[in-house]
C-alpha cells in the first residue's frame, strides 16, 4: 500500500545532466509530482513504423557482416535490401 503521508522532494527546475535527471527519476515517481505537471496537447504524425520479422541465424549473420562492411546500422541495410527487392521484384 502506498504511503500517502510522504512528501516528495520538490521537483527541480532543471537538471545539469541526463545522469542527474536519471538519478532523480530513479528515486521519484511522476505520480508524486502531480502539482508540478501540466497537461499538454500533442499532435503526432507517425511517418515510419517498425515491424519485427523472423530471420534465420545464417541470414542474420550475413546481414550483420554486410552492415559492418558498409558501416550502416543493420536495420538501415535490411530496409534498403527490402526496398530494392520489392521494387525490382
Amino acid at each position: 500500500m502506498r504511503n500517502t503521508d510522504r512528501h516528495p522532494d520538490l521537483l527541480p527546475d532543471g537538471f545539469k545532466s541526463y545522469e542527474e535527471a536519471a538519478e532523480f527519476w530513479d528515486t521519484h515517481s511522476i505520480t508524486d509530482c502531480g502539482e508540478f505537471v501540466e497537461p499538454v496537447e500533442v499532435d503526432v504524425d507517425i511517418q515510419r513504423r517498425h515491424f519485427e520479422i523472423e530471420v534465420d541465424s545464417e541470414r542474420f549473420l550475413a546481414l550483420r557482416e554486410a552492415a559492418r562492411r558498409e558501416r550502416k546500422p543493420i536495420k538501415e541495410l535490411a530496409s534498403e535490401i527490402l526496398k530494392h527487392r520489392l521494387i525490382a521484384g
